[in-house]
């Protein structure tokens, strides 16, 4: 990613050095999972921060491409770090990326104390990084030294008693960082006897590498991992390696990995911290104005939830169990799982599709309204369908470039992948509908292709903002009646508005009518619509999902 060196730390320096920390992480990924081995050695470090990243970057691009739609030129410095804070914490993976989306939001509520100001120079720079480190220390139950908030504390006290611009303190945190992570060895055990330096603190020094070369335009020189006492210590390792090493996950520690994300108030979250603390261990919680990212490691995953749920409204609710089988309660190990031939892995909206989409065999991929997955999520679903040949459905045309990135990943892993460009949940509908596993791979991706293909899609939304249209202008409030993906009805009523788009698609034929419902739906809209189509339409069929909440109010398919 060639660019221009930054002066300041302005928004667009925000958005660079997303960027480059997305591509350091990528580049040592493999290289971090494979030291993974503190506070559970379960080989996901590198993957959790990239995921983190890729979070914290998908939102700041987004706020750019917000401005440029509106032209109104570059975004301020504080909306684009409070994009790439909230971006992170909404998308923080793991215990290192938990901590990570910490420290981006204690540097973001620095840059962003004076949201008129256009850009901060190297003090404002020191400031952030101080606070940062402060900040996700303050969020860790219990910390431990020799772990990232070590390394995050040595980048900001050598930032510290730097002097000069953005691109001298950059460089100064970052020196601090790696000769802090070289002897994170002597100050964990578990480091020492694997050889290693914390997994998390090398992924901090990549992100601090990235604001180096932000600064300056150069990338700092490559990080050793092995620990100077190893056999490997004298080794550097560049950011493209990939060492085995690491210990297969222990039996002593809580079975469960618990994260979910939670919408409270700060009295709520602080005897949440309590109760947590209390079940398990490894327990991160960040966040603020109202939302969490929680991050525990337990015994009784159903326990976290339900204190989670005591203390306001957990969602986007993940539980992983450390290992294969029972390996931690019984020691004995359990044969891999064989992989299945075929699998298809959807993006889905809404909850009640994902549970239709589940019912069907598919792999699914919850997008919330606001958050689409990112590539990482894609590529975890992919793996997780654990198949030889995998049909991606992204059902959006927005995540077209995303999804192909997935591909791309995923077939560079030898799994054999086939994208179809499904732009709408009931075009992912119909071609599940014509899945057939037993044909031969290219086959059924055509036939699936096809049905796709054939089957036209609407949706009928609220409008949020007054916005130019293709029917006109629409004012916040108004419902919108889109036909593959553009405007086309603006009405007042949902039902008189889906009846008139249900209508302009009927003219072109067709057999059969699928409608989602979200969960803002009005309860006589379906039966209407059904009515609708027996009384007017012949020989048309008629099928009724709940999507639960899938961002629009109702969703149309005709084929």
């Amino acid at each position: 990613m060639a660019h221009v060196p930054q002066t300041f730390f302005d928004a667009l320096a925000v958005r660079t050095w997303c960027g480059l920390a997305l591509r350091a992480l990528g580049r040592a990924r493999e290289e971090i999972d494979a030291i993974n081995v503190y506070p559970v050695a379960d080989g996901d470090t590198g993957t959790n921060l990239y995921l983190t990243a890729e979070s914290a970057a998908a939102a700041v691009e987004a706020v750019f491409e917000g401005h440029d739609a509106h032209g109104s030129g570059k975004p301020a410095l504080a909306d684009a770090a409070r994009a790439m804070a909230h971006g992170a914490l909404i998308g923080a993976r793991g215990n290192s990326g938990t901590i990570l989306a910490q420290l981006l939001r204690g540097m973001a509520q620095v840059l962003a104390a004076d949201g008129e100001t256009a850009h901060t120079d190297g003090e404002g720079l020191r400031l952030a990084l101080r606070h940062a480190a402060d900040s996700a220390r303050q969020a860790v139950a219990h910390p431990v030294e020799g772990t990232v908030l070590t390394v995050a504390s040595a980048a900001a006290d050598a930032a510290g008693a730097a002097e000069g611009d953005c691109g001298t303190v950059a460089r100064a945190a970052y020196d601090g960082a790696r000769t802090a992570l070289a002897a994170t060895p002597g100050q964990l055990a578990v480091l020492e006897r694997a050889g290693v330096v914390d997994a998390g603190g090398r992924g901090l020094v990549a992100v601090l590498g990235a604001l180096v070369e932000t600064f300056t335009g150069e990338a700092p020189r490559a990080v050793p991992v092995m620990s100077a006492s190893s056999e490997a210590g004298s080794a550097e390792v560049s950011a493209d390696a990939s060492d085995e090493c690491g210990d297969a996950p222990g039996t002593g520690g809580p079975a469960f990995e618990v994260i979910y994300l939670l919408e409270a108030g700060d009295t709520a979250v602080a005897r949440l911290r309590e109760r947590l603390d209390g079940l398990g261990d490894s327990l991160v919680v960040v966040g603020g104005d109202g939302l969490w990212n929680v991050h525990v490691h337990v015994d009784d995953a159903g326990a976290a939830v339900e204190a989670g749920i005591e203390a306001g409204r957990p969602y986007r609710i993940r539980i992983t169990h450390f290992g294969l089988g029972d390996v931690h309660t019984t020691g004995a190990e359990r044969q891999p799982r064989e992989r299945a031939q075929r699998a298809v892995v959807a993006v889905v909206p809404g909850e009640g599709l994902a549970g239709l989409y589940t019912e069907a065999g598919a792999t699914t991929v919850l997008a919330r309204p606001g958050e689409p997955p990112a590539s990482g999520e894609l590529v975890e679903a992919v793996r997780r369908a654990h198949a030889r040949e995998v049909v991606l459905l992204p059902n959006d045309a927005d995540l077209r470039h995303t999804a192909a990135a997935a591909a791309e990943q995923a077939r560079a892993e030898g799994i054999r992948v086939a994208l179809i460009p499904t732009r709408s949940a009931v075009q992912g509908i119909a071609a599940l509908a014509v899945h057939e596993p037993e044909r031969r791979f290219d086959e059924d991706v055509v036939q699936m292709t096809s049905a796709a293909g054939a089957t036209r899609y609407a949706e009928v939304a609220v409008a949020e903002r007054q916005s130019w249209t293709m029917a006109g202008i629409c004012q916040a409030g108004d419902v919108l009646g889109l036909i593959d993906g553009d405007v086309a009805v603006i009405g007042s009523d949902v039902t008189v508005t889906a009846e008139t788009v249900l209508d302009r698609m009927l003219s072109a034929g067709g057999e059969l009518v699928t409608l989602v419902l979200g969960d803002e739906a009005p309860e006589a809209v379906a039966d209407h619509l059904e009515t609708r189509v027996r009384e007017s339409y012949l020989a048309v069929d008629t099928v009724v999902y709940r999507g639960g909440r899938q961002g629009a109010v109702l969703l149309i398919g005709v084929e």
